[in-house]
């Protein structure tokens, strides 16, 4: 089981407290009137299945129902930091690599 910081209430805890929301960081369409089909298709329904780091959508639901997002390894499920929506994270895929 995770044990999840959330950046709004400042505290560790249980997974079962939140639900996971996606994929963090996916910009959106600049001009979603111009997509095609499968252009629309792409953005709603893929998304990347990394091993290793990932950054995610998580929502506290039992405590400040508020989305955040986690960078989190896939591998480990180690959580490497956890911060409010639109901020930078501190952790990358390129500073995993560089390692």
């Amino acid at each position: 089981m995770l044990n999840i910081y959330c950046p709004h209430c400042g505290e560790h805890r249980s997974e079962e407290e939140f639900h996971y929301a996606g994929e963090a960081h996916i910009p959106r369409p600049e001009n979603p009137a111009e997509l095609s089909d499968e252009a629309w298709g792409d953005y709603l329904f893929f998304r990347r299945n990394p091993r290793g780091l990932h950054h995610e959508q998580w929502y506290h639901a039992t405590g400040c129902r508020r989305f955040f997002n986690v960078a989190r390894d896939t591998v480990t499920y180690e959580i490497h930091e956890s911060y409010p929506m639109g901020a930078r994270p501190s952790v990358s895929r390129d500073s995993e690599e560089a390692a």
